[in-house]
């Protein structure tokens, strides 16, 4: 039998080994959650009861029927970014900074479901921007990633340079700039969102990582409050800090590829008594050119438009 026979095989237990490790992580995931999460769920719902019951008896003209007509009221205002807490109105959530940072969260996939349009027009309009938009965003975040990755690679080649040390000079390149990136789009925003949204520091510093992973819960969104005054600039700047915290993070994100990939091969390798493929060294044949970001010689220099 040959080597890409042998390698063939050694495949299959790589994907099986991988697939039962990503099923427990799941699984693992929503054993905690529901261990942590769902006792208090428990108890939130009993206090909603008991404060429901407390609010019937202290208002007796209000009935079952008018509780659901004020909980209806709420919820719409709540949608429509109204504050129902003073004799005054807000301009909603469709101003165009809002507007603006809404068509943001679409093509970057974030999606909060804070707010979405409700007209035929606003929905359909809405599927063609996000079937355009997404793509595009892709591409130029792909382009910002790769930008930023040549930055460090030609930072690393001109401390090399200078120092004449190569073995440590790229870690601490890259080290440093995750260092910075954490400062700039975690640290920075959280210490921000605390102090005009109102949150504690674990709840900005979750928010931040729940927007720029595009995994947007919408439990907590910036902009939203409609009792609080934000400043003009508050939404330019939400909006930039996603989308370069999304380049930074996919930057990161592009890095552990790099090295579960290494990892695949090293492991597939030893799998295989140490031999090599056909195709090249350390089975470079089976590297993603994508996740091989720094072995292209296009990144020694920042990319220009074509």
């Amino acid at each position: 039998m040959g080597i890409k026979e042998v390698l063939s095989l050694a495949r299959v237990p790589s994907i099986l080994i991988l697939g039962v490790v990503y099923v427990a992580y799941v699984l693992i995931g929503g054993v905690i959650f529901w261990k942590v999460e769902g006792d208090l769920g428990q108890k939130d719902l009993s206090q909603l009861l008991m404060n429901k019951r407390r609010l019937l008896a202290t208002y007796t003209c209000l009935n079952q029927e008018g509780l659901e007509a004020v909980a209806q009221v709420v919820q719409d205002a709540s949608k429509a970014g109204l504050s129902l807490k003073g004799n005054f109105t807000t301009d909603g959530f469709w101003k165009f900074t809002s507007s603006a940072v809404f068509a943001a969260t679409v093509v970057t996939t974030i999606g909060y479901g804070n707010m979405s349009p409700s007209t035929m027009t606003g929905q359909i309009f809405c599927v063609f921007f996000a079937l355009f938009g997404i793509p595009l965003n892709m591409a130029v975040l792909n382009r910002v990633g790769k930008y930023m990755l040549a930055m460090e690679r030609n930072m690393s080649d001109y401390i090399k340079k200078k120092t004449g040390k190569k073995k440590c000079t790229r870690f601490f390149v890259h080290l440093v700039s995750y260092l910075c990136g954490t400062v700039l789009f975690f640290i920075v925003p959280m210490l921000v969102f605390q102090q005009h949204e109102g949150w504690t520091y674990s709840q900005a510093i979750y928010y931040c990582f729940i927007t720029l992973s595009t995994i947007g819960f919408g439990d907590f969104v910036a902009d939203n409050n409609p009792d609080r005054a934000y400043p003009d600039w508050y939404s330019v700047l939400m909006a930039s800090w996603i989308f370069f915290g999304l380049a930074w993070l996919a930057l990161l994100i592009n890095h552990s590829l790099d090295i579960l990939e290494r990892l695949n091969s090293h492991f597939k390798l030893q799998w295989c008594g140490g031999r090599q493929e056909e195709s090249g060294p350390s089975g470079a044949g089976d590297h993603n050119p994508d996740t091989q970001v720094e072995d292209d010689d296009d990144l020694k220099k920042p990319p220009v438009n074509e």
